[in-house]
């Protein structure tokens, strides 16, 4: 496993990868917080730090530089691997559906994950999201339309979604 800290306009940006798969990212430079991210059974214990110019990690480099020129839909195809529970899987597939620039609510995302009623279950599934920003749980709102939670901070969340309205005209 590798590590690699990107900047961004909203900080700096560290990824873990593994065998052509994100495992986790997050807006900080600490590479442990972003390691401690990943479900404890599957934690390395160690990673390697790696250029932010490695060419193993090109292609999510391109995409970061991507999202944060404008090209929002950049992250997409990013693959990721994350560790849970069925019902969490299928919410994280959920999470990359949501278009860039139309957040849903908890809500609409416990509706969309198939249990209207789950919108506690629909909270936690974006709380142990790993892979943030290739996985957008930041796209899931309170139902009021307030920003809600989000563990890198809600000054990226906010930004995160203003980028991508403004991208998509939404």
């Amino acid at each position: 496993m590798i590590t690699t800290t990107l900047p961004t306009p909203d900080g700096p940006f560290c990824v873990l990868w593994d065998d052509g798969a994100v495992l986790a990212a997050g807006w900080t430079a600490d590479t442990q917080i972003v390691i401690d991210r990943v479900r404890v059974a599957e934690r390395p214990h160690t990673a390697e730090p790696a250029s932010a110019d490695d060419s193993r990690l090109s292609a999510v480099r391109e995409a970061v530089e991507a999202y944060y020129s404008g090209e929002v839909h950049a992250i997409d195809t990013v693959p990721v691997r994350q560790f849970g529970t069925p019902l969490q899987q299928h919410g994280w597939t959920v999470l990359r559906r949501i278009p860039a620039g139309r957040p849903l609510s908890y809500s609409e995302f416990a509706q969309q994950l198939g249990s209207p009623s789950a919108v506690r279950a629909a909270a936690s599934i974006c709380a142990r999201n790993a892979p943030a920003l290739f996985v957008p749980c930041h796209r899931v709102l309170r139902s009021d339309g307030s920003l809600g939670g989000f563990a890198w901070g809600l000054e990226v969340k906010r930004s995160l979604l203003a980028r991508e309205a403004a991208a998509t005209g939404l």
